[in-house]
């Protein structure tokens, strides 16, 4: 028997949908029940139910007009179309619409009870494969961790510590280290059974970023048409980044430090305390501390947060793994571009050696991943190399006899942006793809830099 689940018996004979609501709750599971498409549509959003049980004949429509739109709201529904014994060509065409199976009228329990336990796990499977899926793709950073330097090797121990408990997580350093890395590493190496869900606090307008972290009830706002589960309930088990969070606004500041506190939340329009299990691990670039003391940011939401504090040193502090670094970036964008393994000419790893990198790791891939896009050979030369190292003179890293005067990650900040800028003519798309920043993160730097955007 399968593990128990909810079961929504869509049937306008109300006598057959009592017996069957009393079978299947006298095996554990819960039921709903709709007497047609309409009443089935409302169950759907208010129960999420695991599987459906529909009859074809209904007073508002036929189960199989019904099918594809159950469907549409909830793929990984496991639907069991109800039909006479000689509706076989109805029963082929629900399958051919994406019903799992189908039983006859008048219904035997074996067959019944088969048919469920059998929709049932494939529900479960739906669910893991889904949370499998909430995995994103090979992003622009290594796939793993790279780099033999003492920093990384701190960074390395850090992680090995807190990975096996429960704590909150910050992680910190400047754009383009690594940090997100170094959470899926977190996640990897502790005990949670759950998925990691990534979130860019940035990316998302303020108006949806409540609807995105808690999920929505039917109706809470215009265009909710059915219930949605937010972030906090994918990652049940698992692992919430909540990546930029100095960006978060104070409002959600507030309400993610009751979850925080309270192990629960609401979802928009609701007023079920749902409870989650999810850890919490986050990054910033910013100075947190100097938000806090300027009033953007909640100092006792700080404190929950930085249990442990994981610093990512950038790429300039250890220019030792840039070699490694390379090796790895070449192995993901020769597989990405079809090419065959990507090799650098020692004249070219010397002027990534001696680059500043202001975008750190995110930068040195942006850079070999233009390089290889133009190159004829395997080989990437100094040619291919220099041009996308830019050319302003503070952008590099002066010999190593000279002195020179460091500058401020600010500044550091505020210059390379207006070297990708520069060089893509002002388009803000492709400088937020460079520089793996949303559209709305790139504005406010513009604005707070005011920097120049030339067309």
């Amino acid at each position: 028997m399968s593990s128990p689940g909810h079961i929504l018996i869509i049937d306008d004979d109300v006598s057959l949908n009592k017996m069957l609501t009393m079978h299947f709750e006298d095996q554990g599971h819960e039921v709903s029940s709709a007497l047609d498409c309409a009443q089935a549509l409302d169950k759907l959003a208010e129960h999420e139910p695991d599987m459906v049980l529909l009859d074809q004949q209904l007073p508002d429509g036929t189960g199989l007009d019904l099918l594809p739109r159950l469907l549409e709201r909830d793929p990984g529904l496991a639907v069991v179309m109800m039909t006479g014994l000689s509706d076989l060509e109805i029963a082929i065409e629900a399958i051919s619409r994406g019903a799992l199976d189908f039983v006859h009228k008048p219904l035997k329990t074996d067959e019944l009870n088969h048919v469920a336990n059998r929709a049932l796990e494939q529900r479960s499977m739906a669910r893991q494969l889904a949370a499998a899926r909430l995995e994103p793709q090979a992003s622009q950073s290594p796939a793993r961790l790279v780099g033999g330097s003492q920093a990384m090797v701190e960074v390395s121990k850090e992680i090995a510590r807190v990975s096996p408990t429960d704590t909150t997580v910050l992680i910190t350093g400047e754009s383009g280290t690594g940090k997100e890395l170094v959470a899926r590493a977190i996640h990897v190496h502790s005990k949670r059974t759950g998925p990691f869900v990534p979130v860019n606090s940035a990316a998302i307008v303020d108006t949806l970023l409540e609807s995105e972290l808690f999920g929505h009830e039917k109706g809470a706002f215009t265009g909710a048409t059915s219930r949605k589960e937010g972030k906090f309930e994918l990652a049940r088990d698992g692992t919430l980044f909540l990546d930029e969070i100095g960006d978060l606004p104070l409002s959600m500041q507030a309400k993610l430090l009751r979850v925080l506190q309270e192990h629960s939340f609401e979802r928009v329009g609701g007023n079920q305390q749902i409870p989650t299990n999810a850890r919490i691990v986050t990054a910033t670039n910013r100075n947190l501390d100097e938000d806090v003391a300027q009033g953007r940011f909640r100092r006792d939401l700080l404190y929950r947060l930085q249990v442990i504090n994981i610093q990512i040193p950038p790429l300039r502090e250890r220019r030792e793994d840039i070699l490694a670094l390379t090796g790895a970036l070449l192995e993901k964008i020769a597989i990405a571009l079809h090419r065959r393994p990507l090799k650098v000419e020692d004249a070219a790893m010397r002027a990534l050696q001696d680059y500043h990198w202001p975008g750190n790791v995110r930068e040195l891939d942006n850079v070999l991943t233009q390089a290889a896009v133009r190159a004829v050979s395997p080989l990437l030369t100094l040619e291919l190399i220099a041009p996308a190292l830019g050319t302003a003179p503070e952008m590099r890293t002066p010999p190593r006899s000279e002195a020179y005067l460091p500058l401020s990650l600010d500044e550091v900040e505020a210059k390379h942006i207006q070297t990708v800028l520069d060089h893509v003519f002002g388009h803000k798309g492709k400088a937020c793809g460079i520089l793996g920043i949303s559209r709305p993160a790139l504005d406010r730097k513009i604005q707070k830099y005011q920097l120049e955007v030339n067309k």
